[in-house]
């Protein structure tokens, strides 16, 4: 991989995308993934994370980190992840109150971000035929079949939050596929994405004031150690699947992206703004709640908005807005759009 040149409004603008891929993971039935595509720098992206390979592990033995951070392309790298970092405790708490406030006008902007996704990178593929088409259903139907999925229960098993990690990771390396809301099917989205979060900055803020009391305050290290593991089954993931991605990418490029672009499509049925929580309830009909004292989410109810309200059509506007910002996107980068 060729080394590049960045002036400071190009490291200026990773760190946007980075800011931007980061609240987009965060919020559930969106994928980063989608934003590094449509934004033109998904394959520099897959082919970074390549470089986390056994030849960069030798690099870090040898002490060559100079070396390391040249082979892993870490420039492009850590100004992404930077703005990742950013994005959770700045852009995304504020979608996360907008979500809990306007649900549905946030949700109204992300559908019309996937629609104007679908649409441009439909147009930009160039592979068209009978067995491309049968992989574009593939992924709809995968797509599809994970939105009717009915959300597990929460669970703080560290095996299986390594395995969250793992999975949920597919937001930023698979464009389509949330991880937020694969989070969400698993039952872990509340422990993973909110709460332990919320501890780690917490964590934070407290030790910067000097105050150390959260050591002894055993539900604050049990989220610090979800959180860890969490992380660390997030960058197994993020490496595994950046190697099948790029293997794809390079042996069966087209089928790869037409399968990408019918997961994006099949996601549109998760992010429709127009739906209703339903929480799982027991036998007396009373809402259930996780360990963290949280209703659990059993699925959504999904119903027509009324066409002459004044909400709809703000909802609409905001959709058209989520069009032209991929259109913006798709204008910006289209040149390094794959084929």
């Amino acid at each position: 991989m060729p080394l590049q040149i960045r002036t400071l409004s190009d490291k200026l603008f990773l760190i946007l995308k980075g800011i931007a891929m980061g609240t987009a993971n965060k919020v559930p039935g969106v994928s980063g993934g989608i934003v590094a595509y449509v934004g033109g720098f998904y394959e520099e992206f897959i082919r970074s994370l390549q470089r986390l390979d056994l030849k960069s592990v030798g690099f870090i033995r040898r002490g060559k980190f100079s070396e390391f951070y040249k082979y892993i392309n870490g420039t492009f790298l850590s100004l992404l992840l930077l703005g990742e970092f950013i994005s959770y405790f700045t852009v995304s708490k504020v979608f996360d109150l907008l979500i809990a406030y306007q649900p549905i006008l946030v949700w109204s902007l992300f559908f019309g971000m996937i629609v104007g996704s679908v649409y441009f990178l439909a147009r930009n593929y160039e592979g068209w035929n009978f067995k491309n088409i049968l992989f574009l259903i593939a992924g709809m139907t995968i797509g599809v079949a994970t939105s009717l999925m009915d959300p597990a229960t929460q669970n703080d098993n560290l095996f299986f939050v390594f395995f969250c990690g793992m999975v949920s990771v597919s937001g930023m390396t698979i464009p389509g596929l949330s991880g937020s809301f694969i989070l969400i099917l698993l039952g872990n989205y509340v422990l993973l994405l909110v709460d332990s979060i919320n501890a780690f900055f917490d964590v934070s803020v407290m030790s910067f004031q000097g105050n150390f009391s959260w050591w002894n305050d055993p539900e604050m290290l049990l989220l610090l150690k979800i959180l860890t593991v969490f992380v660390l089954g997030s960058l197994a993931g993020l490496i595994s699947f950046s190697h099948l991605l790029g293997w794809t990418m390079r042996y069966y490029r087209k089928q790869t992206n037409a399968i990408i672009i019918g997961f994006i499509t099949g996601s549109l049925g998760v992010v429709w703004p127009w739906k209703k929580e339903v929480f799982k309830r027991d036998e007396n009909a009373q809402v259930i709640v996780d360990a963290m004292n949280n209703p659990i989410l059993e699925n959504y109810d999904r119903y027509w908005p009324e066409l002459l309200s004044l909400h709809t059509l703000a909802a609409l506007i905001l959709m058209v807005a989520g069009f032209v910002i991929v259109y913006l996107l798709d204008l910006y980068g289209n040149k390094s759009l794959p084929s």
